[in-house]
């Protein structure tokens, strides 16, 4: 339905530079309090739909709408005061600094009153990064370092939140942590665009998987029902040939 509908990408062409267009008047959306998986081979488009939403490409055609507003241009600070969030591929962390640090520099835009109440809520949420709380950032495991880099996005309470790549570098038990996080927050209202490599085992958690080939909305498919497709593998790589996954695109 339309108005479930908070993102909405209409005809949007955008690229790293006038020669290089990744995004061919791609058009999608994502619907409210749903996890969306953006999937398709190296170079479809999936992390550059993500960078164009959050304001770090400017689409040279078309229009990017959140909540049936126009946002194309907007700067990143805005758009996190609009309730949109973006956790990164990698990590995103002051690694020198400690956890606490990180937590507070995640709500600089705050408040000064209502940052520690966010805080206090984070770690309620992830216990582990209650007992790291005053080490440093970078002698934290894989899965600590991305529970708060997730922890520090979600202090803005964001209604939108984009995630790249989250189960890099994550043995198989902090994967399924993670995916199960990111359904607890779609279940409480939460929005969530995610590009995903582990594609198997995300679309477990997620509503909706939006294929993209060569910039353009290839599939929109219930997550459930590709899961039992048998041309799973050929609509992530692409094409009929097999080839190598990579990540990116």
């Amino acid at each position: 339905m339309a108005e479930d509908r908070i993102i909405e990408f209409d005809k949007v062409v955008a690229g790293y530079s006038p020669s290089l267009t990744i995004l061919n008047e791609t058009t999608l959306d994502a619907r409210r309090g749903e996890i969306t998986m953006l999937i398709g081979p190296n170079g479809a488009g999936k992390s550059t739909v993500l960078k164009t939403l959050f304001g770090m490409l400017v689409p040279r055609q078309g229009e990017v709408r959140f909540e049936g507003k126009r946002v194309n241009g907007k700067s990143q600070r805005e758009l996190l005061a609009d309730g949109i969030a973006f956790v990164p591929q990698g990590r995103n962390l002051f690694g020198s600094l400690s956890v606490r640090h990180n937590l507070e520099l995640g709500g600089i835009t705050l408040p000064r009153g209502e940052l520690p109440g966010r805080i206090e809520e984070a770690l309620a949420r992830f216990p582990r990064i209650r007992e790291r709380i005053d080490n440093q950032a970078s002698t934290m495991s894989g899965g600590e370092q991305k529970q708060l880099e997730i922890s520090r996005a979600l202090l803005l309470r964001p209604r939108v939140l984009l995630v790249d790549e989250p189960s890099i570098g994550l043995s198989p038990i902090l994967v399924q942590d993670v995916f199960k996080l990111l359904r607890a927050l779609a279940d409480g209202g939460t929005t969530v665009l995610m590009v995903e490599q582990n594609v198997r085992t995300a679309l477990n958690f997620a509503d909706r998987a939006l294929v993209l080939e060569m910039g353009r909305l290839a599939l929109d498919r219930p997550a459930s029902e590709l899961l039992k497709d048998p041309d799973l593998n050929r609509l992530f790589l692409g094409g009929h040939a097999p080839a190598k996954r990579s990540a990116g695109g």
